[in-house]
């Protein structure tokens, strides 16, 4: 008789990583993209980890390497960390798991959605003014940290090298596999930019890091349009007004220290209206998603559509689950329809509906 081995994970932890790819064709052509040209668009299913987003990867990294160099102790280090969400979400979880303290500082901006499940995962919530941004949840996290008797560890999610190293080690060589190293283009948004970086230097090579060259890409970062920081760091031009977006997980208002700026080939800017048109789609295919992958999506849409796109492979990120999110004004709609839906009579003889508190029998 023959028995398959047993695959069995023994925490929530060892689920992470080995997402798959799905063709986005559907959303090509609802774009008006000539799909007959050979463009492929796939996505990368991050929200598909077990905390669903690509920030599993990046929590479960920076603890890994905090331990091994004995910043964190089991049971008496407190980890604080300020987070727009997900990557807090992932730190919680793993908090749980590894027995630490989490305390999270995070943009009153962030939805309830995230907030409920960082209060279920067991970890304490601080929030912070929403027009200072990200700064202000850095901010707020260092004053905690200064009052935790050196018990407190910022692991730094926007500076830590082993936000991008995780991708260099397994999101890249996963695309590269995936996609029997047919990739062309390569698309994520920037939060951190540990994505965008980490998966590039695995496929285009970096000495620094040890990855030999697999193949010449061109790498496209995502950021808000109301929030061109990239774009002009690359010495491009700002469009419109500038400020607050609504593109939660990217457009932190900073220039992150793990983004490696110069191995950006282009940056794309989507406004947080298209980036929410372009959710819906993806939640109408059948992908709930977050409203930064819709960014990301309208990007390599965009990208798609041109002459020199055609017979390319382009990989984009979709970071996170979409149910998250219903608190975000892109669902206030909907919202507004689950809200005020009414009961219905059910069929007459059959049942008297005024025992459901219809006035008549009949409803």
């Amino acid at each position: 008789m023959f028995f398959a081995k047993e695959h069995i994970a023994n925490h929530p932890s060892d689920l992470i990583g080995g997402t798959p790819l799905i063709n986005l064709e559907c959303i090509l052509k609802e774009k008006g993209v000539d799909t007959s040209s050979g463009v492929r668009l796939l996505g990368k299913l991050e929200s598909l980890g077990p905390c669903s987003s690509v920030k599993d990867r990046l929590g479960l990294s920076m603890i890994n390497e905090a331990e091994k160099e004995g910043k964190l102790v089991p049971g008496e280090s407190v980890i604080v960390e300020p987070t727009s969400g997900n990557t807090g979400i992932a730190l919680a979880f793993l908090a749980r798991e590894r027995g630490y303290r989490c305390i999270l500082t995070m943009p009153e901006t962030m939805s309830v959605e995230r907030r409920l499940m960082l209060l279920a995962l067991g970890a304490e919530v601080v929030l912070t003014p929403k027009e200072v941004a990200v700064k202000g949840a850095i901010a707020k996290a260092k004053e905690i940290i200064d009052g935790l008797d050196g018990k407190g560890v910022m692991l730094d999610q926007f500076s830590n090298p082993a936000n991008a190293k995780i991708h260099r080690e397994t999101t890249g060589p996963e695309i590269w596999r995936d996609t029997a190293g047919k990739i062309d283009i390569f698309v994520a948004g920037v939060g951190t930019g540990g994505t965008l970086t980490g998966v590039s230097q695995f496929i285009k090579g970096s000495k620094e890091h040890g990855c030999k060259a697999h193949k010449k890409i061109k790498t496209i970062a995502v950021e808000p349009k109301e929030q061109m920081l990239i774009t002009a760091a690359k010495g491009g031009e700002k469009e419109g007004p500038q400020g607050p977006h609504r593109i939660q997980g990217m457009g932190a208002g900073i220039l992150p220290k793990v983004l490696d700026i110069d191995i950006v080939d282009e940056v794309v800017a989507i406004h947080s209206t298209e980036a929410e048109e372009t959710a819906q789609s993806l939640w109408l295919s059948g992908l709930p998603t977050g409203v930064s992958a819709g960014a990301i999506v309208a990007a390599a849409c965009k990208v798609a559509a041109r002459e020199e796109s055609k017979g390319k492979t382009i990989v984009c990120v979709i970071p996170s689950f979409g149910e998250r999110y219903f608190s975000h004004p892109m669902f206030a709609k909907i919202k507004k329809e689950a809200e005020e839906m009414k009961k219905v009579a059910l069929p007459h003889p059959e049942f008297d509906n005024t025992q459901f508190g219809f006035p008549t029998p009949q409803g």
